[in-house]
């Protein structure tokens, strides 16, 4: 199969329309009739968490057979040249391709004096070729810019930039092996075409299937834009990307009990102690990965306030299960009112609420 022939252009087309209108709709439609919640939140069939790696894995399995095509296309079906080819003068197929009669100024002279049907008829096209290799080199990787944020929840938290990153990775590395194997041309053209099919897939999975899977996306853009007008003007908005909650503070009567069920279970590190002067009780820090834990310690039989402890977790599951190897009872799993992701919630000592909510 040649990479560049009409026919593989209209499969790939087609393949890539298929994939961007009808993946979505029909993924929405399935997960309804199974009940299952593709937001996040708490789903209604008991056997949610199998099906949702059932298609975790039909996904998965489908970017597998794009990136095995993938690598044909660019790689596999080439023969190994005699020298090494590089073509690093950036736009050069396209300007071979088309030609204009009396240069892009005498384009938009003629654009203003004569319309659109005059200055059309001064641009000619000399080798369709070149155009039919950028816009497969487009195409090709559509798909990967637009099934990395519909699969992964790493690259949906920041869909405009990491799938376009991801994909000019993806091109370099190609463009490197091509020409280390001999395989084809180290062109600048491909980089910059396949890099802008990546910010197409992104583009598509922002406008079409996050639309389709996000049923109230209006009202989130709307909240947010609402936000975003309002925050600009308060102290902290400037500084919120690099900002981060580094620690919780909680009042406890017990030092014992905190050592037992934060330490020797939850598994969190003491790094400081403090004995107050003007006190009976004892300051506590533990820390875990990036989360700080300062507890006040009274040692006195004082009546608390409620209070709760959240941590946000990428995975719910294996949270369960850890927690139950280690005698801790947590409950069902519930749907947080606030963002319905779901959540679950256990009792820490002097009445804690521990809640953990799947991101």
């Amino acid at each position: 199969m040649n990479a560049n022939s009409l026919s593989t252009n209209l499969i790939v087309t087609a393949l890539a329309l298929v994939m961007v209108f009808v993946l979505p709709w029909a993924d929405r439609r399935i997960c309804r009739r199974l009940g299952l919640n593709l937001q996040g939140g708490l789903s209604s069939n008991p056997r949610a968490e199998t099906l949702l790696r059932v298609r975790f894995t039909i996904l998965c399995t489908a970017l597998g057979v794009y990136l095995a095509a993938l690598a044909y296309l660019v790689f596999f079906s080439r023969s190994a040249s005699e020298d090494y080819q590089v073509h690093i003068a950036p736009f050069a197929d396209l300007r071979n391709a088309v030609r204009i009669d009396y240069g892009v100024f005498g384009l938009l002279r003629s654009l203003l004096t004569e319309g659109l049907s005059g200055a059309a008829a001064h641009v000619k096209i000399v080798r369709a070729e070149d155009i039919t290799q950028v816009y497969m080199n487009v195409m090709l990787m559509v798909p990967m810019g637009y099934l990395l944020p519909y699969i992964f929840p790493w690259f949906r938290a920041k869909a405009r930039i990491r799938p376009v990153m991801a994909c000019f990775a993806a091109a370099l590395l190609t463009e490197n092996l091509q020409l280390i194997f001999r395989r084809g041309f180290y062109d600048m053209d491909d980089l910059i075409a396949n890099t802008l099919g990546g910010l197409v897939g992104q583009s598509l999975f922002r406008s079409v299937a996050y639309v389709v899977t996000h049923p109230d996306w209006r009202k989130e853009r709307a909240s947010y834009r609402r936000w975003k007008r309002n925050a600009r003007t308060r102290t902290l908005y400037p500084f919120a990307r690099r900002m981060d909650v580094a620690r919780a503070a909680l009042l406890a009567t017990d030092e014992g009990a905190i050592w037992d069920f934060y330490v020797m279970k939850l598994g969190f590190r003491l790094i400081g102690q403090l004995v107050p002067m003007d006190s009976e009780g004892t300051d506590l820090l533990l820390e875990m990965g990036r989360c700080q834990i300062e507890v006040h310690c009274s040692n006195r039989t004082d009546l608390l306030p409620q209070q709760t402890l959240t941590f946000s977790v990428r995975r719910l599951r294996p949270i369960i299960r850890r927690l139950r190897e280690n005698g801790i009872e947590t409950g069902e799993i519930l749907q947080d009112p606030y963002t319905a992701q779901r959540s679950i919630r256990l009792q820490g000592p002097d009445g804690v609420s521990v809640v953990f909510i799947e991101r």
